[in-house]
């Protein structure tokens, strides 16, 4: 999971020769050898960015939000459950999806270079998808248009991550990645409310966000040019065996990638544990009816959202000013561990929001910095970018998808006791695994 991370005139050249495009100039190949040749890439390369990931994000969890639940209750009104089916098994699918495209980015040569074919397909190929779950008559076709959506968007956020790696030197990560979190967390805050304008409307619903995400990808790519890549050459020729064989690596070759990689996982792994029961666990804990629980999710939410932007620009900033990282991501694991702590044990509404805003600021934190350690640490970055990019990504979607399957067992401690489901166990768990993830980072060597 894998899955991310992929916004006044001035000039960026990396190696090679350069490519105009009015005042601008800004290549994302061929990468230099030497980290310290990287130049600061333009505030022109950041705006169009982040409108392009605002845009792709807007597309892409609008219908998780919302519409998917609007679609599915208008064709099969008693059958709710078929949600969890649709977006499982698009959940699948991106679990392989992502190593795939990210090979056959770095593997493209064309003359617009390797990351903007692949920028432009996926924003087409998820702006399809979700022109077929508009028009869908039925569940299969809409799950059949889920999982062409989620593979064209995130092939899209893949690349945009491919090209910050391309580009981006490590004085800019953290800042950057600061600015893309926020802009992650103010989509589907946008999302929401352009759904709840047009729920009435199925067609306009879809399409509304499907437009906007493809529109914002295109100003990204039909402005920042690349190096005609059509010149590269590879030691092996790209078929079936060799695009399965980069899905594994030898993690002694480079310790500080699988260090970090695990660290990941295990940090999300805790997240998922928690964040994906909270409207059950603020029920039981309030009192109150799941069916009751809409408005008291939603100040929590805005709670959270507030606190985790301050902590992803907040952190981001400060670590590429302090340059430092490793010592964010650990506080991270632990701010979000104590905010857990407080969750646990909180029986009222002000302790559970204080709680939640403590683990979103955590969050943030975390997500920025720990996106900066990771391009900081991405191996063959000339050749294997969108490779590493990729497998980086599985630390995501696996513990996104493990985390959901294991946790029904810790809640049953509480059941076969005689009591309620045991969701303050669920909590502490979590929050050790989210310190287990700070403290792993400790491990990678070449970053401080």
């Amino acid at each position: 999971m894998k899955n991310n991370s992929n916004l006044p005139p001035a000039t960026a050249t990396i190696g090679g020769t350069s490519a105009q495009v009015g005042e601008e100039q800004v290549l994302l190949a061929p990468p230099p050898t030497a980290e310290k040749d990287l130049p600061k890439v333009s505030a022109k390369y950041i705006w169009l960015l982040l409108l392009g990931m605002f845009g792709t994000y807007i597309a892409l969890v609008t219908p998780i939000a919302l519409s998917l639940a609007i679609k599915i209750k208008a064709i099969a009104p008693d059958h709710e459950e078929y949600l969890g089916f649709v977006i499982g098994a698009a959940a699948v699918v991106s679990l392989v999806s992502g190593p795939i495209t990210g090979v056959l980015s770095d593997r493209t040569r064309s003359r617009f270079g390797r990351r903007r074919p692949w920028l432009v397909a996926g924003s087409l190929v998820g702006t399809l998808g979700l022109l077929i779950i508009a028009l869908a008559p039925d569940v299969p076709m809409v799950a059949l248009g889920w999982i062409v959506t989620t593979l064209g968007w995130n092939t899209v956020i893949g690349n945009f991550t491919n090209s910050q790696a391309d580009l981006l030197p490590e004085s800019q990560r953290g800042k950057v990645g600061g600015l893309v979190g926020f802009v992650t967390m103010a989509a589907p805050v946008t999302g929401s409310i352009l759904a709840g304008t047009f729920a009435k409307d199925t067609f306009l619903l879809f399409m509304i966000p499907a437009v906007l995400g493809l529109v914002l990808t295109a100003l990204f790519t039909f402005v920042i040019r690349e190096d005609d890549s059509r010149t590269r050459t590879f030691e092996d020729s790209l078929n079936l065996r060799v695009i399965l064989s980069k899905f594994v690596y030898n993690p002694r070759a480079y310790p500080d990638f699988s260090w970090n990689w695990l660290g990941r996982f295990l940090f999300y792994f805790g997240l998922t544990l928690s964040s994906t029961f909270t409207a059950f666990y603020f029920a039981q804990r309030l009192g109150v009816q799941i069916t009751e629980i809409g408005t008291i999710v939603a100040i929590g939410g805005m709670v959270g959202i507030v606190t985790m932007i301050i902590g992803s620009i907040g952190g981001g900033f400060l670590s590429d000013k302090m340059r430092r990282r490793k010592l964010f991501v650990i506080s991270a694991g632990f701010m979000f561990s104590a905010g857990a702590l407080v969750m646990a044990f909180g029986d009222n509404m002000p302790m559970l929001l204080i709680g939640l805003a403590i683990s979103n600021l955590g969050l943030g934190i975390f997500s920025a910095v720990d996106q900066a350690l990771v391009l900081d640490v991405l191996p063959e970055r000339d050749t294997d970018a969108g490779r590493f990019v990729g497998i980086n990504g599985l630390a995501n979607s696996l513990a996104q998808s493990a985390a959901p399957l294991i946790a029904p067992l810790f809640l049953g401690i509480g059941v076969a006791a005689g009591g309620d489901k045991n969701y303050s166990l669920l909590y502490l768990l979590a929050g050790a695994f989210t310190i287990l993830g700070g403290v792993v980072v400790l491990k990678v060597k070449a970053v401080r």
